[in-house]
C-alpha cells in the first residue's frame, strides 16, 4: 500500500449572495476555506475542504496551517490504509476539528484512488435518494423569505431556520415562511441561545406552527436541563454541538438528551462520521448529515455519507446554493430529493477552482 507522500493546503474564497447569520453574533459573508490535498507515493491524490469556523471551533487559516505543520511529520510515511495509525495521530491532537475532518476525508479519497476507485465507489449507498434541507440564517422577514424562495425554486422542500436573537421576531418569521411556502417543512436551530426557563414556551409555540424539530435549544453545559426538556416530548431535539465527537456522543447517548444526531463530516471526516452513525443507530436514534456551510465540493463529500444506513432525516446539502460560485458541479435537486445517480456524475473542476484559489502572501 502506498504511503502518504505530501500534504498541501490551498486557501480559497467564494463570496456569498447574502450573509449567513446565526447564534448570538456569528456572521459569514464568504466561504473563506481551504482545499487540503493528500498525495500518496504512487501519485494518487485525495482532496477535502477545510471549513474554517473561528466562532465554532476556534480555527483560523493560521491555526490550520500551524496544525498541519505539527501533524505532517507524524502522518507522512504512514500507509494510506493504516486507519489505526492515522487515527492515533489525529486523535492525539485535540480539537482542530475542521483540519482533522478534512485530513481524514482526503486520505480516504487518496486511498480509494490508489485502489482504482472513486470515493463514491467505496462508500456504497444504502438507498437511492435522500431528502435535502437548506439553512436560512437570521435576518429581516423579507431577506429570509427571499432566500427561502430562491432555494425552494431550486427544488428544496425542507428548511432549517436559525433562531435565537429575538425569539418573538423568530416566531413571526417562521409563521411568514409557513404562509409563503405552505408545501415546505421547517425546523429551528437555536444554537444554544434559549434559557431553560423560556425554552419550553417557545417549543410549544413552534410545535403549534408545525415545526419538525429543534436543534440545540439550550447551552451544552446545561445537561440536566437538556435531558428534562427532551423528556417533555414537545418537539424532537437535534444534537449538534453537544455531540461533536464519538466521546461526546457516548455521553449524550448515556444521558439520553436527544432524538436526532446531526452529523457534520466537515469536522468528523469519514472515519468518525461512520462510527458515530453506527453508535446512534445501535441506540435507536435518528440521524441527518449537516452542513458546515461548505462549497458544493464539500457538500458532495458530505452527501456521500447522507446515503449511508441510518441517516433518516433531511440532510443539509443545499447551502452551496447561497454561494456566488463553484468548482464542483453539484446536481440539481428533484422535488426535494437528491439522487445517487445524479450525485456521482460530478467531478472536481480544476480550472474553476483556480479562479477562487488565493495566492500565498
Amino acid at each position: 500500500m502506498p504511503t502518504l507522500k505530501a500534504i498541501r493546503l490551498i486557501p480559497f474564497r467564494i463570496p456569498l449572495k447574502a450573509p449567513l447569520r446565526w447564534g448570538k453574533a456569528s456572521e459569514l459573508a464568504a466561504l473563506e476555506h481551504a482545499l487540503l490535498e493528500v498525495e500518496l507515493a504512487d501519485g494518487s491524490v485525495g482532496r477535502a475542504e477545510v471549513a474554517i469556523r473561528p466562532t465554532i471551533y476556534g480555527e483560523t487559516l493560521g491555526s490550520v496551517r500551524a496544525g498541519l505543520a505539527y501533524l505532517k511529520p507524524k502522518l507522512l510515511g504512514l500507509e494510506a490504509d493504516d486507519q489505526e495509525g492515522i487515527r492515533k495521530v489525529l486523535e492525539a491532537f485535540p480539537y482542530n476539528f475542521g483540519l482533522k475532518g478534512a485530513l481524514d476525508t482526503a486520505i480516504w479519497e487518496a486511498w480509494a484512488r490508489s485502489e482504482g476507485e472513486e470515493l463514491h465507489q467505496v462508500l456504497k449507498p444504502a438507498k437511492h435518494r435522500v431528502r435535502v434541507a437548506y439553512i436560512l440564517g437570521l435576518g429581516s422577514e423579507e431577506e429570509v423569505l427571499e432566500d427561502a424562495r430562491m432555494a425552494y425554486g431550486a427544488g428544496v422542500k425542507v428548511f432549517k431556520v436559525k433562531v435565537g436573537r429575538d425569539l418573538e421576531a423568530d416566531t413571526k418569521r417562521l409563521l411568514r415562511l409557513k404562509e409563503a411556502l405552505p408545501e415546505a417543512q421547517f425546523y429551528a436551530d437555536a444554537n444554544e441561545t434559549l434559557s431553560p426557563e423560556e425554552a419550553e414556551r417557545y417549543l410549544w409555540a413552534w410545535k403549534e406552527l408545525g415545526l419538525l424539530y429543534v436543534e440545540e435549544p439550550l447551552l451544552i453545559e446545561r445537561v440536566e436541563a437538556r435531558k428534562r426538556l427532551r423528556e417533555k416530548g414537545i418537539l424532537p431535539l437535534i444534537a449538534d454541538d453537544s455531540a461533536m465527537t464519538p466521546k461526546d456522543l457516548r455521553r449524550e447517548l448515556e444521558l439520553n438528551t436527544f432524538d436526532i444526531l446531526n452529523l457534520k463530516p466537515a469536522r468528523t471526516g469519514i472515519t468518525w462520521t461512520l462510527e458515530m452513525l453506527a453508535l446512534a443507530r445501535e441506540k435507536g436514534k435518528k440521524a441527518m448529515v449537516g452542513s458546515q456551510a461548505q462549497s458544493s465540493f464539500g457538500a458532495y463529500q458530505s452527501a456521500l455519507l447522507a446515503f449511508q444506513q441510518g441517516v433518516t432525516e433531511p440532510s443539509e446539502l443545499a447551502f452551496h446554493l447561497k454561494a456566488e460560485g463553484s468548482f464542483f458541479p453539484f446536481p440539481a435537486f428533484r422535488e426535494g430529493w437528491l439522487y445517487w445517480e445524479d450525485l456521482v456524475e460530478g467531478r472536481f473542476d480544476e480550472e474553476a477552482f483556480a479562479r477562487y484559489a488565493l495566492k500565498e502572501a
